[in-house]
């Protein structure tokens, strides 16, 4: 069976658009403000001849700052199946 976008969404539970998530490492809050579907092609292989592509949902984010105009920083990361960067660095919040 293939894994599919869905799949990555549904497992990691990967939060919606304009839902707040919270950095764990910085105790800062972001904003998802996009969800894109990609592939990313990874070596099947030691030696990196052959890639197959990899399906990956990429997530932008930009930080929630009360008081400050026209200043903002916005991030974006790739999530697979196989990462658990997702669930280390980021708690949705309510």
């Amino acid at each position: 069976m293939y894994v599919t976008h869905d799949d990555i969404i549904r497992e990691k539970k990967l939060p919606s658009v304009n839902q707040c998530v919270r950095s764990k490492k910085h105790n800062t809050v972001w904003r998802v403000i996009g969800r894109k579907k990609v592939w990313l092609k990874t070596p099947d292989d030691s030696k990196g001849i052959e890639c197959r592509p990899r399906p990956a949902v990429y997530l932008y984010y930009l930080r929630v700052k009360g008081g400050t105009r026209g200043i903002f920083k916005m991030l974006g990361f790739a999530y697979t199946l196989q990462d658990n960067t997702f669930e280390t660095n980021w708690e949705v919040m309510d």
